[in-house]
């Protein structure tokens, strides 16, 4: 997908943020025969999960209200769709991890609901009456009232 948007004027920049989401290699001059001298120690920069706060902000977007404003009226809105949508598809990634909770409340604040949560409310009736009907002998109180 990041290719598609390198074509695009905006969506070079939404590849952009991508690329700068994934960290930066510091490069230290220890003594190593296989790099030269040189060899990769630890991260410049930390790689950081894809946000879409993070995406506006790396776009120059003042606030959310203004980049959802954009991306429903403006000249790349499509790019902007785009790029919300590899958010998307990240979290939707991590949703097959051991603990999906975070990606489950980034997707339902994206707009994503749970179909099933419908569904389970208009199977079941709003309330159940329960009747208990006896069936047997009758259970005896005390000791006198057994016959043998």
């Amino acid at each position: 997908m990041v290719s598609l948007l390198k074509t695009r004027p905006y969506g070079v920049r939404i590849a952009k943020y991508f690329d700068f989401i994934k960290g930066t290699p510091a490069i230290s001059s220890l003594d190593t025969k296989e790099t030269g001298g040189k060899t990769l120690n630890k991260q410049d920069r930390e790689p950081q999960p894809p946000t879409l706060a993070g995406l506006a902000l790396f776009l120059g977007f003042d606030s959310r209200e203004q980049f959802e404003h954009y991306e429903r009226n403006g000249r790349f809105r499509n790019q902007l769709k785009m790029g919300r949508l590899m958010i998307e598809a990240e979290y939707e990634k991590r949703l097959h991890q051991q603990s999906a909770t975070g990606a489950i409340f980034a997707l339902k604040s994206l707009g994503w609901k749970e179909p099933a949560d419908d569904t389970l409310k208009k199977a079941f009736p709003a309330t159940i009456h329960i009747k208990v009907t006896a069936s047997g002998p009758k259970i005896a109180t005390h000791e006198k009232d057994v016959e043998l």
